[in-house]
């Protein structure tokens, strides 16, 4: 029996999520998990249906994505995913989509910005969309390289990797994460959401305003503050 068992089941059931969403059509997407005691993740094979996959197609990769276990070739994001679990040590888990508004954003190169409470509930910011690739990134080791795209608009905006959870890669699509797999669907679910509310916003006033700051912290606050209270608690 495989040493990473629970770790591929766990990864499997996220990426069976995707296509359940309506986050995904085809193959064009992706999670992973991490298990840092092992300092390895699990993520899905390349190009595999996902009526097809199954717990033990997961492969896993080590943070320089090369694969310690599996029989097929790991998502062509791996590279992506083992810098994000390099750089940011407190994230456990990474999903990449090419998800109908959130894509749309990302090749439009905008970001999502913070219309309503919907949005400020996980985050007080817009939605970063990261600019497009740097010549000389897209030179080098194109996958690896996206994982600094994304650390480098995320660092030169000020933003914490722990607060912000999702991104647009312009003129590609939306990467999410959270402290787990499951946390980094969700996200990646609300992404989704959030760019279709925003762009609906627009079609009926394309003059709408931000959401003033007052409201932006206390939906923030309710939910993730020092004084929380949404929810049930512990």
């Amino acid at each position: 029996m495989s040493t990473y068992k629970s770790l591929k089941e766990e990864v499997y059931e996220a990426n069976m999520q995707l296509p359940e969403l309506g986050l995904v059509l085809f193959t064009f997407g992706n999670a992973s998990a991490v298990d840092r005691s092992k300092g390895v993740f699990a993520i899905k094979p390349s190009g595999v249906p996902y009526v097809d996959l199954k717990p033990e197609d997961m492969v896993i990769c080590d943070f320089d994505a090369k694969i310690v276990e599996g029989s097929m070739r790991p998502s062509s994001d791996t590279k992506t995913h083992a810098v994000l679990y390099k750089e940011w040590e407190k994230i456990g888990g990474v999903v990449h989509t090419h998800s109908t508004y959130g894509t749309a954003w990302a090749q439009a190169i905008k970001d999502i910005p913070i219309f309503g409470t919907t949005h400020a509930d996980h985050l007080i910011s817009n939605i970063p969309c990261a600019p497009p690739m740097k010549d000389d990134y897209i030179a080098g080791d194109y996958e690896h390289m996206t994982g600094y795209q994304i650390i480098d608009c995320i660092k030169e905006r000020g933003l914490d990797y722990n607060e912000v959870g999702m991104i647009l890669v312009g003129n590609h699509a939306p990467f999410t994460w959270g402290s787990t797999v499951a946390k980094a669907v969700y996200n990646s679910a609300v992404c989704e959401e959030v760019a279709r509310m925003a762009y609906l916003t627009l079609q009926i006033n394309p003059n709408a305003a931000i959401l003033k700051d007052a409201l932006k912290k206390k939906h923030y606050d309710r939910k993730h503050g020092k004084d929380a209270y949404y929810g049930q608690g512990c």
